[in-house]
């Protein structure tokens, strides 16, 4: 059964991770989210569920306006050719529906350290340099906000190791920018 948003909340609280959620009306674009948000404080992100030809997966998380060049994006990853998966894809790896794709998600995919990751998530270094990120909390009608170390220490506690790229220069970065 996929995590819900209270059960979402439940495992960041355990973390001791300090979340601020917003509810809202559902929204699809980055423009609708802008509409909705009125002056919610922080870094606004978007995210991207692609897969290469060898059916690797990989979750992009971005600044909302970071243009993302899937093609020079794939070969500064080593990833291959990019390409959007699928919504049934996109189902089975993380639980969530088009729309509402956040790392929070990967709740719902969390694996042993003894086994390889179902998936890589890569993470834009300019976005981590915010005091504050925004994402989805599983569905499109809210906004959680919470700090960067916090999102680091919740995508670890899920059993994965993040990869920092600067999507501005296509390049595998150390870590976040001004960090």
């Amino acid at each position: 059964m996929p995590a819900s948003e209270k059960d979402l909340l439940t495992f960041l609280a355990a973390l001791d991770i300090k979340t601020d959620t917003h509810h809202h009306a559902p929204v699809f674009t980055v423009e609708e989210a802008r509409a909705q948000r009125g002056k919610l404080p922080g870094g606004h992100c978007k995210c991207l569920f692609v897969r290469n030809k060898k059916k690797q997966s990989a979750l992009l998380v971005v600044d909302e306006d970071t243009q993302v060049d899937l093609k020079a994006a794939a070969k500064g990853l080593s990833f291959g050719r990019f390409s959007f998966a699928s919504p049934d894809r996109l189902m089975d790896a993380l639980k969530i529906t088009p729309g509402s794709v956040t790392p929070f998600a990967l709740i719902n995919a969390q694996f042993s350290s003894d086994n390889q990751p179902p998936l890589t998530v890569v993470l834009d270094a300019h976005m981590m340099a915010q005091k504050l990120l925004n994402y989805h909390p599983l569905h499109n009608a809210a906004t959680t906000s919470l700090a960067p170390n916090d999102l680091l220490k919740f995508i670890n506690a899920c059993g994965y190791q993040p990869v920092f790229f600067d999507f501005h220069a296509n390049s595998l970065a150390a870590g976040p920018m001004g960090a």
